[in-house]
């Protein structure tokens, strides 16, 4: 976890996309039912597959737990999403 916050930090020079990574980050996201409410929305849905700065987002694993723990931080999130819309 460590690893993951201090590269988040460091850009290393590579905008690549860890899929399995991502994928994995929604899989956590959907075991609470708010997330759910929003990736069951069709008008969203589609970010989560497409959209480049989406899964860039998600792509961080602390960022994730961040979104699952604070209820604000799932509020910026739902607001950074209505700007990708």
């Amino acid at each position: 976890m460590l690893e993951e916050l201090l590269a988040s930090l460091i850009p290393n020079g590579t905008n690549s996309l860890n899929t399995r990574k991502i994928d994995r980050n929604i899989e956590m996201l959907k075991n609470h039912s708010w997330f759910m409410n929003i990736y069951d929305d069709e008008k969203y849905h589609s970010l989560f597959f497409g959209n480049r700065k989406v899964r860039m987002y998600l792509q961080n694993t602390y960022r994730v737990k961040r979104i699952i723990k604070k209820e604000h931080v799932q509020r910026k999130f739902i607001i950074f999403l209505n700007h990708q819309v």
